[in-house]
């Protein structure tokens, strides 16, 4: 298989012989040259779909060869067993079988890749044989590997044992990838279910020799880990707990040998985590002792830092006590076992060391938590009132274990972490937060007054030498509750309201709980403002401190949200201190953002005369140095800053929307006062004032997608809040987005131009300016689709979506003149043939507006008259294999609209359409097209039908229908 000697030669070519593959697989695995390889590859592959190959492997498994032919060997009889089984007459399977045998007992002393893929040839076999030609393999095969042992006739005569070791070992191998193989393969579910029937009948062979040769003395190391193996294969084929739980429980002792545990806890976890154990109760209470035994070796473990062991025990605590908690909980006579199991995982959660420096292995039972909370209180009231009284008492416990385990470490041991330690511990107290509040719902109120007693004893008692890790954990786990749970009604949230200013704030992690705390509580202090007056300076003092910058920043933009109507008699004391540390740039951009976003909701309920008064001095700093920006030539030092100031006036008009309170005063005149205030509000204020300083940024960085975005970013969010208020900015705003998209087209002016439309296409004075708009972008953008779209994704997406809005708020637009709809509907052709999937969807979302449509605008009637069948053609060929099967359901709305649409046209289009042959697919037959057409014709408003409908289609278009892969 020299490359050099075949010059210009196919691999193809070279004739089928034993040398040939011999020569190939040589330049495989010792050819540097990657050419060589790749070429030898390919013929290697093509010998094994041959025919000559079911002759040519046993020469390769012959004693003279080398491992790497001989492995060669055995994975074309595998690979021919498995893809080409069909091929082999009947008649020579029972030869097959015995050749098959006496290899795998000649290999049984290895190499041992050759022997595990000579397994699982035979295994491949098995599967193919069962159980109508091969009714008892796993008998066959331990029949045939007795040693010393010749039957008359049979298998067995195929190997005198000159190893018996060796042969326990290979034999084991064979029953190991027996179900493991049957996994892998790819069957129909009745073979599938028939197969596992029949292999699960086959575990009461397998099981009880497994079992002698786990209890057996004699067994080595490599036997019994190799039986331990076996059962965790099995276990996957669900064999029943009632057959192997005496298995199961020989494999405890295997746990005290450190060759064995990981094994033997993997066989063990796998058996008892099968949620069909549930119906062998009494096998199940007969493991519980066992697990129980293993609580002596789980506390050295932990005591000598010995992680593997404890983690592996844990894993078994675990699996019995979460997978059966239901069942184990109702065999009350058994109560105090299941306690203790209970106990053995409260163990677990508590293991010594800091998650995930020095101990991985509490995470382990967090699930189990809720699993037993759950089963407790689904029982009926008079046995849940039973199990309560038992288990509330460990749930308390537990509290104290998960507040011990989110300690932090000291302040320099936590500073010499890793960054994905840290993360690690971060999302590891997330978990034990979100358990906490599950826990919350058991325990109750008495949960929030035990948190405060022990908090309040720390920081008052000067006796108490508690460590800040502890007040910090204590804060944690009022923050993790009151988080998500309404505390209105709880009697000790006034209290630890007062005790938070008393807490010595001694550290970074300490200070950020403390603000997350303050947060949590927002809601409640907005029922209570009397008690803002205590907390809000911490709040402030933190915002100075850029190591508290996310914590402090989102603690005070939630006290903004929600206490924004108490907040007046401290609204310039927010205000300077926000203006201080803007100006100050203590805070990354996105945390001015939030900042900004606070700021807009406190300005928001001020009263409205002073509103722009105190938002004047807030952003002139800010405008004043865009002004100074905006005067120097681009350079990317620049664009940052520009990009950051659009940004945060971008996060204030999101937020800042003085008809809230017109709102909240309806039926006192607040009505009227809206629309006094419309003209003057103070938002369009601003908008107008800055607007020639936007023009001049924008005459320099037009060509920069990201400046572009920031500056239609500061109006959509203006347009968004204030709505119809935003009136005023209409007409600059349209001409200027006119002007700078014809320019230089971008999405993002596209985009602002569709949250226009729905508000003021239908305003008499505002109509001109939104069509004026309409025509100049749909003009521009027709230039692009005429280019190539290509480069243009996301402009054709966001063009497709505007015309979807105008089509659904303002479709007589299109009775203009310089509308150019048999363009526009061609545009929307192209894009349903892009390859993108957000651009696909927003095109069929405009054929989807456009159809209903048609019937009331002559111009759209006849675009669709004249190019109905086009669209039709594009969608079927797509459907066909055109576009990937993910897009289907969106082609079936186009389908379904065009037929309720126009039944009589669609019905036409159809029929010429699929007359061609071999469209949409080569795959399909007129029949099945005839049919598909017919059944579709028939949908005109089940929508879920349709899209069955088109799938199915589009799998036979793809020659997928009943392959396996259409299930993905």
């Amino acid at each position: 298989m020299d490359a050099p000697a075949n010059p210009g030669g196919s691999p193809v070519e070279l004739e089928l012989t034993v040398e040939n593959v011999e020569s190939a697989l040589y330049q495989l695995y010792f050819d540097p040259d990657m050419e060589h390889k790749n070429v030898a590859q390919k013929w290697l592959t093509q010998a094994q779909a041959s025919a000559q190959a079911w002759q040519f492997c046993w020469v390769l498994l012959g004693p003279d060869k080398l491992p790497e032919v001989q492995f060669f060997g055995a994975s074309t009889l595998h690979t021919k067993i498995s893809r080409h089984w069909s091929d082999l007459p009947a008649e020579q399977h029972e030869g097959l079988r015995l050749q098959l045998l006496a290899h795998i007992l000649r290999f049984s002393s290895g190499p041992k890749m050759v022997l595990t893929r000579l397994c699982v040839a035979l295994a491949s076999m098995a599967l193919n044989l069962i159980p109508q030609a091969w009714p008892q393999p796993v008998a066959d095969m331990v029949r045939a590997f007795q040693p010393q042992k010749p039957a008359p006739g049979g298998v067995s005569g195929a190997g005198a044992a000159p190893d018996p070791h060796a042969h326990c070992l290979a034999l084991l191998e064979l029953l190991t990838v027996l179900p493991e193989e049957f996994q892998s393969s790819r069957l129909a579910r009745a073979r599938r279910a028939q197969l596992r029937e029949a292999l699960a009948g086959e575990w009461a062979v397998a099981c009880p020799m497994l079992r002698q040769l786990l209890q057996s003395q004699d067994s080595s190391s490599r036997v019994k880990e190799k039986v331990l193996r076996c059962l965790s294969s099995w276990v996957g084929l669900d064999v029943p707990l009632g057959q192997s739980h005496e298995l199961v429980q020989d494999c405890f002792p295997a746990l005290s040998r450190p060759e064995l545990f990981d094994t033997a806890v993997e066989a063990i976890v796998g058996a008892v985590s099968q949620p069909d154990c549930q119906r062998y109760t009494s096998a199940l209470l007969g493991l519980v002792p066992l697990v129980l035994g293993l609580h002596d070796q789980l506390k050295t473990a932990a005591l000598d830092g010995d992680g593997e062991t404890s983690h592996g025990i844990c894993r078994i605590a675990v699996a019995m006590g979460e997978t059966h908690s239901r069942v184990l909980l109702e065999q009350v006579e058994h109560w105090q076992e299941y306690l203790a199991l209970v106990n053995m995982i409260l163990f677990c959660t508590g293991i010594p060391g800091h998650y995930p420096v020095s101990e991985t292995t509490s995470s382990l039972t967090l699930t189990f938590w809720y699993t037993l909370q759950d089963d407790i209180l689904s029982f009926e009231d008079e046995k849940q009132a039973v199990y309560l009284q038992v288990y509330r008492p460990v749930y308390f416990q537990l509290v104290d274990v998960l507040l011990h385990k989110s300690h932090y470490p000291s302040q320099e041991e936590y500073e010499s972490w890793s960054s994905d330690d840290k993360e690690q511990f971060r999302i590891y107290r997330v978990d034990i937060s979100d358990t906490l509040m599950y826990v919350y719902e058991m325990l109750g109120a008495e949960l929030l007054s035990n948190l405060y007693d022990r908090l309040g004893r720390q920081l008052m008692d000067p006796q108490q030498s508690a460590v800040w890790q502890d007040t910090e954990a204590l804060l944690f786990g009022f923050q993790s509750i009151t988080e998500t749970i309404d505390v209105n009604y709880s009697d000790v949230i006034p209290g630890l309201i007062a005790l938070i200013p008393r807490v010595n704030v001694s550290n970074v992690m300490l200070a950020d709980t403390v603000m997350y705390t303050i947060g949590s509580l927002a809601e409640w202090l907005a029922d209570h403002p009397v008690m803002l007056a205590g907390i809000l300076p911490m709040v402030l003092q933190g915002l100075a401190k850029a190591e508290l910058s996310v914590s402090s920043v989102s603690t005070l933009k939630r006290i903004c949200r929600e206490c924004r109507h108490d907040l007046g008699p401290y609204a310039q004391e927010i205000l300077s201190a926000s203006q201080d540390v803007l100006v100050k740039e203590v805070h990354k951009s996105s945390q001015c953002m939030w900042l900004m976003q606070a700021l807009g909701f406190l300005l928001s309920a001020l009263p409205p005369e002073e509103v722009l008064d105190r938002l004047q001095p807030l952003i002139s700093p800010h405008v004043q140095q865009l002004d100074t920006l905006a005067q120097q030539e681009p350079n990317p030092a620049n664009k940052q800053p520009i990009v950051h100031i659009l940004g945060m006036l971008s996060s204030l008009f999101t937020t800042l929307d003085v008809n809230t309170q017109a709102d909240g005063l309806e039926g006192a005149g607040g009505p009227a006062l809206t629309r006094s205030q419309s003209s003057h509000n103070p938002v369009v204020v601003v908008l107008q004032q800055v607007f020639t300083l936007i023009q001049s940024v924008l005459s320099k960085w037009l060509d920069d997608s990201e400046v572009v975005e920031a500056v239609c970013g500061v109006f959509d969010k203006s347009l968004r809040t204030l709505l119809h208020d935003f009136g005023p900015v209409v007409a600059q705003l349209s001409e200027m987005l006119g002007q700078i998209y014809s320019a230089f087209p971008q999405a993002s002016a596209l985009d602002l131009a569709r949250q226009m439309v729905p508000i003021f296409a239908g305003e008499e004075r505002h109509i001109a300016n939104i069509r004026n708009l309409t025509e100049a972008l749909t003009a521009s953008t027709l230039a692009i689709f005429h280019q190539g779209l290509r480069d243009h994704p996301d402009i054709a997406e966001s063009f497709m979506y505007l015309h979807a809005q105008i089509l659904k708020r303002k479709p007589d637009l299109y009775l203009s003149d310089k509308l150019d709809t048999n363009a526009l509907f061609y545009c929307g052709v192209l894009s349903l043939k892009c390859p993108e999937t957000p651009t696909v969807k927003a095109a069929s979302l405009f054929f989807t507006e456009l159809l209903p449509r048609c019937k009331d605008v002559s111009p759209l009637a006849e675009v669709l008259q004249r190019d109905g069948k086009l669209l039709t053609e594009t969608v079927l060929q797509a459907v066909g294999g055109g576009s990937p099967r993910n897009l289907t359901e969106h082609f079936s709305e186009v389908l379904l609209s065009l037929n309720r649409h126009c039944p009589a046209l669609f019905s036409q289009w159809m029929k010429e359409t699929l007359q061609a042959p071999g469209f949409p697919s080569a795959q399909v037959s007129a029949e099945q097209k005839q049919t598909f057409s017919q059944q579709l014709l028939r949908e005109q408003s089940n929508k879920r039908r349709v899209k069955e409908l088109v799938q199915e289609f589009s799998l036979l278009c793809r020659g997928l229908q009943g392959s396996g892969y259409s299930d993905y």
